[in-house]
């Protein structure tokens, strides 16, 4: 960290967003050192809050100017630490950038600035028969830039798919400052440079706006809530419900201790005995819904399911997974600090996976309570600690390495929907070649050559190349 800032940059920034869009005094900036993985804190040197791409271009090419590197970031809800400057530098937050500024139904498509909040666009197209399906648990602060920068997931993700495929195309700045669009509402030919993209983290282009598919809501939908008395059984009923050529709209697992929180948080009348919990939801047209909801009751049934409860109505619903999608307020009851691991393995080894978990959980002494998207096996263990014990973190850090490690050894992948960030970066050469590695710093390279962009993100840096993997070189010009 640099003790003062120059001049010239300040006057520079000052023209483009004008005083009120930046930030430099560290008080000011200590919300911005870290995002939603609290173990790893960076201070930026400075931030600036853009209102229009081509400010965001004004801006990346005064960063060139200055040899200063950037990391772009939205509401800050990521859970790897995708949006930490590592090394110090400048912060771009996107969140002034809220306008939905087209929606178009019979084309079935929006445009959407990058820092629009997710839930914003389907609260915007409440009463269409429209919604934009991609609901991370964050949806109700999350950005859709952000989860575009992520391929962020969620619940609904089984039935409807992870964002990568709801996005039609976007408006990015590359490191030059240079603003280019890839992909639209319409199918254009070439390399799918639109989904390069998105999931790159920023480690390639600041996505400034973002063409994203609608979706039409179903006719019918039937939530429940089914108890059991261990999770090896929940689990087993997974595999039997798709097994069975049923893909629900999300298939939703929570452990005694989610349950517990959430119970002591909400007052829902969740069972505190129940060793775990399927919030199940099945939609389509209404011409069959009832009897998919009967065969889903009947496989929990064989699988030992000791209860079940159904939404009565939409009220009802709607409380349901607003108790699923504050598991983290809950988990906030437990301990001073947590954090979110994100893994996948094959549905098939959640029963392996969780009990690993436990014991690891046993013999660690840091307690683990756990959620997952079970319909597609994405696990996320959700370590208690206290930041202000040193050896506690270490032993958070280690556990949810093995946690990864693990799901590596069964098959699965370090990440399903929370990205690589600066968290899982040590893992990239578990899970690609040296050969796949290589392709792709040759292909963020060859559109982010000097390194500017996401610097310490996603991929280990080579030896020798003048940046360790967790901090980049600093560079001058602040």
């Amino acid at each position: 960290m640099i003790a003062t800032l120059s001049r010239p940059l300040l006057d520079a920034l000052t023209a483009t967003v004008g005083a009120n869009g930046l930030l430099w005094d560290r008080g000011d900036m200590m919300a911005y050192e870290c995002d939603g993985y609290v173990i790893e804190k960076h201070c930026p040197d400075i931030v600036v809050f853009p209102t229009t791409t081509q400010q965001v271009s004004d801006v990346v090419r005064i960063a060139c100017a200055f040899d200063i590197p950037i990391v772009a970031r939205g509401a800050g809800t990521g859970l790897a630490g995708g949006t930490l400057p590592v090394g110090g530098g400048m912060l771009i937050v996107l969140t002034k950038m809220t306008a939905i500024e087209e929606v178009h139904l019979r084309d079935r498509y929006a445009v959407v600035q990058a820092g629009v909040v997710n839930i914003k666009l389907n609260e915007r197209l409440k009463g269409t028969g429209y919604h934009y399906a991609p609901d991370p648990s964050s949806q109700g602060a999350c950005t859709i830039g952000g989860n575009t920068a992520t391929n962020s997931g969620g619940p609904h993700t089984l039935k409807y798919g992870v964002t990568v495929n709801h996005v039609l195309g976007v408006e990015v700045v590359f490191s030059d400052g240079s603003i280019v669009r890839t992909g639209g509402p319409s199918r254009t030919p070439g390399l799918n440079l639109t989904g390069a993209i998105v999931g790159s983290e920023g480690t390639l282009a600041i996505v400034t706006r973002v063409w994203v598919r609608l979706t039409r809501l179903p006719q019918a939908v039937r939530t429940m809530l089914i108890e059991y008395g261990s999770v090896d059984e929940a689990c087993r009923t997974i595999g039997e419900i798709i097994g069975a050529g049923i893909i629900p709209a999300a298939l939703e697992l929570m452990d005694q201790g989610i349950v517990r929180a959430l119970e002591a948080a909400f007052s829902f009348g969740f069972p505190l005995d129940a060793a775990a919990l399927l919030l199940v939801e099945v939609d389509g047209i209404e011409d069959g819904i009832n009897q998919q909801m009967e065969r889903v009751v009947e496989l929990a049934t064989e699988c030992k399911a000791t209860g079940v409860r159904h939404a009565r109505d939409s009220a009802e619903r709607q409380k349901l997974w607003k108790c699923r999608k504050l598991t983290g307020a809950a988990i906030g009851r437990l301990a001073p600090n947590y954090t979110t691991q994100d893994g996948v393995v094959p549905r098939s080894a959640l029963p392996h996976i969780l009990q690993y978990i436990a014991n690891l959980s046993a013999r660690s002494g840091i307690e683990i309570v756990n959620v997952a998207h079970a319909g597609d096996g994405n696990i996320h263990p959700n370590l208690l600690f206290d930041e202000r014990e040193p050896d506690q973190i270490e032993r958070v850090i280690r556990v949810g390495q093995e946690i990864l490690e693990e799901c590596l050894a069964c098959g699965g992948s370090v990440s399903g929907e929370h990205g690589i960030g600066v968290e899982k970066i040590s893992l990239m050469d578990r899970m690609f070649s040296a050969d796949d590695l290589d392709v792709m710093r040759r292909f963020r390279n060859a559109v982010n050559p000097d390194g500017r962009l996401g610097a310490g993100k996603m991929l280990p840096t080579l030896a020798g190349c003048g940046i360790t993997q967790s901090h980049p070189r600093r560079r001058g010009g602040l």
